[in-house]
């Protein structure tokens, strides 16, 4: 039955099978957002002149073998003439040597002053080319990243967690229809790819298969569902983390694969009724919560001078301990001391260096 399901969303070409060249509109790798169009002219025109210089000193050294004795300015003008092809014709090469080198040097040149100072036509293929190599590059070296599905509030919430965490922009692509949030996803230095999460192919060029995390956060729940079967069909040792509405659907998608499901309508309403009582405990929840904003919670591995210790007695605060895929809360009999591989979840100070968890990992 699931099988059926993902297999009714698969195009009759698929992405994946499409060459790098092909996938310009979908996938998009962060360019330089500070090179303006004046920059890149200015750019083309310091490259041109000084190929200029270039061809003007290769023909002032070989001067001797012109049409007539070369000054400098006429070695300046004749390399103009012949970059520009105009060629008037009253200077001209006349032994073999410098036969030769208008041939394999100043030929070249010309062809490159070309290229620099050509019009729209060649910049947009220059473009493409890029863009495709950049494709290309990105597509052989993305391994052990990060997929997000669904750039809206969600999303974006959870992409700013994992940036905060010390997650390279690089290692995080996002999924999604709607330009308007692929735009704002590339202003964050983020590779996206335009198409729906519940698409295999789609989700193959976004690499979910060499992924090591996948969040699922869609507006509706059944394309959670539908997401979930997808990726966990392609990457079955992913971690998946999915967003679900309602609670009645949270099965659904514990059944589809997914690793873990947070219930936001529900979560939402247990702080907005909590809000009311007091007030003060909903601002730490939302302050452990957010990124980068006094503390956050965290889960960083167990120092081996810890081992054997009780949990509460640390000096960070801890609040459980992962053991063996097994959360313990600290209060309970299980968490009393600390055993080698453990992990544990804390309190975190944004200060604190992101650095110093991976090296205690």
């Amino acid at each position: 039955m699931k099988n059926r399901i993902v297999d009714s969303f698969r195009p009759a070409v698929e992405l994946s099978s499409q060459p790098d060249h092909a996938l310009i509109d979908v996938i998009t790798v962060p360019r330089n957002l500070m090179a303006s169009p004046w920059r890149k002219l200015a750019m083309r025109l310091m490259w041109a002149f000084g190929l200029l210089v270039f061809v003007t000193a290769v023909v002032f050294i070989d001067r001797k073998g012109y049409s007539e004795d070369l000054t400098v300015i006429d070695a300046a003008y004749y390399a103009a003439v012949s970059l520009t092809t105009v060629g008037y014709g009253d200077i001209v090469p006349v032994t073999q040597e410098a036969r030769l080198v208008n041939l394999l040097v100043i030929t070249p040149a010309r062809l490159a002053f070309l290229v620099l100072l050509v019009g729209a036509t060649l910049s947009v293929l220059t473009d493409q080319a890029r863009r495709t190599f950049q494709i290309t590059r990105w597509r052989k070296t993305l391994r052990n990243h990060t997929v997000v599905i669904g750039y809206g509030t969600k999303g974006a919430g959870s992409v700013a967690a994992l940036l905060a965490d010390g997650i390279s922009p690089s290692q995080i692509v996002v999924i999604d229809q709607d330009r308007a949030a692929l735009a704002n996803a590339e202003h964050h230095g983020l590779v996206t790819v335009s198409g729906s999460g519940t698409k295999a192919d789609v989700l193959k060029i976004a690499g979910v298969a060499h992924a090591q995390a996948v969040v699922v956060t869609p507006s509706m729940d059944d394309t959670a569902v539908l997401c979930t079967l997808a990726v966990r069909e392609l990457a079955p040792s992913a971690k998946i983390v999915a967003s679900v509405r309602e609670s009645a659907n949270r099965h659904l998608l514990l059944q589809s694969g997914a690793d873990s499901v947070v219930t936001s309508a529900e979560t939402a309403g247990r702080l907005l009724g909590l809000a009311t009582v007091t007030p003060t405990v909903v601002e730490m929840m939302e302050d452990l919560l957010s990124p980068n904003e006094g503390f956050s919670v965290a889960e960083r591995a167990v120092r081996e001078y810890e081992v054997g210790s009780n949990p509460r007695h640390l000096v960070d605060i801890v609040l459980a301990v992962l053991r063996n895929g097994e959360l313990i809360r600290v209060d309970t009999a299980g968490a009393s001391a600390i055993k080698p591989g453990d992990r544990l979840l804390y309190i975190k100070h944004t200060t604190e260096d992101p650095a110093e968890i991976m090296d205690d990992e």
